[in-house]
């Protein structure tokens, strides 16, 4: 009779949760985090767009939150309260119209947006000729810049001051300048009463450095020089040691300190900016006093817009 042995079945260890910090260490002040979800059934382009704001959102949000038909606005919130979750993002499709709510947890207000046009971070990715988006721009948060909020009234007030407690405030004087790797800049346009919201990371390039050398400087490796008949052939041959673009005055610093290998701080430095998406353009329609319910502070039309098939069963 053949025998069985007893082998014993290797358990998996535990993934290892790094717990982030909810003070922020040199401010001293709580730093925001957020859900990312959908209410109701959201079209393959729409649940990508919330991908996209996910990781968007990074650090400081749950990447891979896990949601559920069943589940409802109060689960979130539940859970919300002991990770320190801040901020509700919520997107929606009612009448086959894009919304996106913005909340305040755990009582508001909360900001409904109608999304006009929107561009996944692929799309704008497809139509640059080089795209780059590496991995170690999502290690921290964004800097958030709005533009002609200050001209509204008391609704553009209060949508100024939710984007600004989305993400972590900076000290000028402490922050780090490799740490300033996106930028989110929010628009308001007075005449079409729109927000343009786009998603940028910035690079700096220091000012009369051809870009062959600054190659060469950064990645360290050994030009090809077989078609050259000196070294100095690299520099000074056309193609070479011209600048490839235009660096306007306006648009250079002087750093505070090094940044890397070829931004010095005796030298000049110019600032790019490269879209990596998502891009909305947003219009605000209502604000509510609470978290997705409770009187409405600001309507667009004049009167209550008509809710998301699923609040009522939220509340």
């Amino acid at each position: 009779m053949a025998r069985f042995k007893n082998r014993k079945k290797a358990l998996a260890k535990p993934p290892v949760v790094k717990n982030q910090p909810s003070v922020d260490q040199i401010t001293g002040q709580k730093i925001p985090k957020s859900f990312v979800f959908s209410r109701g059934k959201l079209p393959g382009p729409l649940k990508q767009l919330e991908l996209d704001i996910r990781k968007l959102m990074l650090p400081h949000t749950a990447l891979n939150l896990k949601e559920k038909k069943r589940n409802k606005l109060k689960d979130f919130l539940n859970v919300a309260g002991p990770m320190g979750v801040t901020h509700f993002l919520m997107l929606s499709n009612p009448k086959s119209i894009p919304h996106l709510r913005v909340a305040r947890t755990p009582q508001g207000p909360t900001l409904n947006f109608e999304i006009q046009e929107y561009s996944l971070a692929a799309d704008v990715a497809r139509s640059q000729s080089r795209p780059s988006c590496p991995k170690e721009l999502f290690n921290n948060s964004p800097l958030i810049v709005l533009s002609g909020f200050g001209s509204g009234g008391q609704h553009l007030k209060l949508t100024t001051i939710m984007f600004q407690n989305i993400f972590p405030a900076i000290d000028i004087n402490t922050v780090k300048l490799s740490s300033c790797r996106r930028i989110v800049l929010l628009n308001y346009n007075n005449e079409t009463k729109l927000i343009d919201f786009r998603h940028y990371s910035i690079r700096l390039q220091p000012v009369g450095v051809s870009k062959r050398i600054r190659k060469f400087v950064q990645k360290h490796e050994v030009p090809n020089l077989r078609n050259l008949q000196d070294v100095s052939d690299f520099v000074t041959k056309a193609g070479y040691g011209s600048e490839s673009e235009a660096d306007e005055e306006s648009a250079t610093v002087s750093l505070a300190s090094d940044l890397g290998r070829v931004n010095r701080t005796s030298t000049k430095s110019a600032v790019r900016l490269q879209e990596i998406g998502p891009r909305m353009t947003l219009r605000l329609v209502k604000i509510e006093e609470g978290l997705c319910t409770g009187g409405v502070i600001f309507t667009e039309f004049g009167k209550e817009v008509d809710a998301d098939p699923d609040e009522g069963e939220d509340d």
